[in-house]
């Protein structure tokens, strides 16, 4: 474990105070979803339980699609348009096509989306400040949310797929022995 502070939610050199604790829980969430995949092969990624569900890989790139939506959300300030949609679409939406076409990859290609994406969001936060995570706009249903909420949605959303992988890794044939005591439990 690299991150001494990891298991701690408190203020990250480089960031503003609470922009520092909103880095340091993405950081665990993300930190737990690397130890999830770690070695998995692409059959493995590309697993799919049946024709409805999602495979590791799909909810991988679909992980890296939310982040980048809100980053376009949040320091464009702006909604998706059809570039982004081009970009990121497939992935952010997933369903029948995301099936066909999200898979053949190895692991190292969805981890390097989720690192690309991963270092723009910190860029990205390095610029702003805690009244920035304060700022509300109208969001779902024009309701009003602020971009703490945003951002706190984005590693929620992982934290919700990693619970998908977990339970797909129980259930993947190849991993009889290997599964590791986080995906156990």
């Amino acid at each position: 474990m690299e991150d001494t502070k990891l298991l701690m939610i408190t203020a990250r050199d480089g960031f503003s105070p609470q922009v520092g604790r909103l880095v340091s829980m993405m950081n665990y969430a993300r930190f737990t979803t690397l130890q999830m995949v770690e070695g998995l092969s692409v059959e493995e990624l590309d697993f799919l339980l049946d024709d409805a569900g999602n495979t590791i890989g799909m909810l991988l790139a679909h992980m890296a699609a939310v982040e980048r939506a809100y980053q376009i959300l949040t320091f464009e300030k702006r909604d998706l348009n059809d570039d982004d949609e081009k970009e990121i679409g497939l992935p952010l939406f997933l369903g029948q096509k995301a099936r066909e076409e999200i898979k053949g990859k190895e692991l190292d290609y969805y981890l390097q989306k989720l690192e690309a994406v991963r270092e723009k969001t910190l860029a990205g936060f390095k610029e702003r400040d805690d009244d920035w995570l304060e700022e509300m706009t109208p969001f779902w249903e024009d309701l009003p949310a602020n971009n703490y909420f945003k951002w706190f949605h984005v590693f929620e959303d992982e934290i919700n797929h990693r619970g998908q992988i977990r339970w797909i890794c129980k259930r993947l044939p190849n991993l009889e022995g290997k599964v590791s005591a986080e995906v156990s439990e």
